[in-house]
């Protein structure tokens, strides 16, 4: 079974190579396509919930506190490396991989003009399959600072909610 197949469980065994961290609520991961440099997901651990209102709240608030933490970490490390970085945008969305995530979108003063201020959703579907943007040796340096600052920012958070 290819790892794309499972990205949780795969996440889960050690075998997903896109896992950044591991966090209280879910797998911080670099995602597969980098037209937009940065972009991330946070997966959920709760196998059962195909969507964030079927979570117990507990696990439900931990999962959004970890998602702020990685769009944090996203933030800081891409304001770091591109001057035309304009901020990040979260998606929880589910209208097509019926597990709970979180779409974590850098968003860049670059980008086309009919679609900067748009959603990243509105790209064309030709984005999500271009091998030149595709995730590669080219990210190490991105992904490498990205996971820096999420470590950084989970290891000093208070806001753990623990069992």
């Amino acid at each position: 079974m290819d790892w794309r197949d499972d990205r949780i469980g795969a996440a889960a065994r050690g075998e997903n190579p896109t896992v950044l961290a591991e966090l209280e609520g879910g797998y911080a991961v670099i995602g597969d396509v980098q037209f937009l440099p940065g972009y991330c997901v946070l997966l959920a651990k709760d196998l059962n919930a195909k969507a964030l209102a079927e979570m117990p709240r507990r696990h439900r608030v931990q999962f959004l506190a970890d998602a702020d933490l990685l769009a944090t970490a996203v933030e800081n490390a891409c304001r770091e490396a591109d001057p035309a970085f304009r901020r990040v945008n979260i998606d929880i969305l589910g209208n097509t991989d019926a597990f709970v995530h979180a779409h974590i979108w850098p968003r860049y003063d670059w980008e086309p003009r009919g679609l900067v201020q748009r959603p990243v959703w509105l790209y064309d579907t030709a984005s999500w399959t271009d091998h030149t943007t595709a995730l590669g040796d080219r990210h190490d340096g991105l992904r490498s600072s990205i996971t820096r600052e999420l470590r950084a920012l989970a290891d000093a958070d208070p806001l753990r909610i623990h069992d």
